[in-house]
């Protein structure tokens, strides 16, 4: 039977970013239709998982038990609403440590691949970044940006041409993870 997977980024995507960094459950902040969408993917037989960078992590700023605290809080909210994440892939790392695993690398794509046995050729992967598009197109994934994070600002606007020729080949743009899962499952 074929996996059918989708990959989310989670700050920006899923819950509101912040540059202070989200270091604990009181300043995760779930996006608008965000918690629904993963549950109506749940609902059609996607496994739905996280792929996040999480620096904080190597800073310093917070620690393990505040990760893991921070994610029963998203998935018991999903719980709530009929969703789940099937597995959080996360790295603990800074861009300085120049690991394998911090997007835009594909390190932790290729890992949910292998926890998978699956290939990620055309799996829809979803963030707010460029690098989470980069790491996207690193492994062959179907690339999708949603602009709900770092690009709130372009949602409901045509995107600058220097933008969109900087995205990974065969990026779609949707303006939130709701809009990315309504293309998902309308296909």
């Amino acid at each position: 039977m074929h996996t059918r997977l989708v990959i989310l980024d989670r700050d920006g995507t899923i819950n509101r970013a912040s540059d202070e960094f989200v270091k604990s459950p009181e300043e995760w902040v779930p996006l608008p239709g965000a918690l629904e969408a993963i549950g109506r993917l749940n609902h059609a037989g996607y496994r739905v998982v996280l792929a996040t960078n999480q620096s904080g992590l190597g800073r310093g700023l917070f620690d393990m038990a505040a990760l893991n605290s921070v994610h029963a809080t998203l998935q018991r909210a999903l719980a709530a609403v009929g969703g789940r994440l099937d597995a959080i892939f996360y790295c603990p790392h800074t861009a300085e440590d120049a690991c394998q695993c911090r997007k835009p690398s594909p390190g932790l794509l290729e890992q949910i691949g292998e926890r998978y046995g699956v290939s990620l050729q055309g799996v829809p992967c979803v963030g707010d970044s460029l690098r989470d598009l980069q790491a996207a197109a690193a492994v062959g994934a179907a690339p999708h940006l949603v602009c709900s994070g770092r690009h709130a600002d372009l949602r409901g606007q045509a995107l600058p041409g220097a933008f969109v020729a900087s995205l990974p080949a065969g990026t779609r743009v949707h303006a939130d993870l709701a809009a990315c899962v309504d293309h998902l499952l309308g296909r």
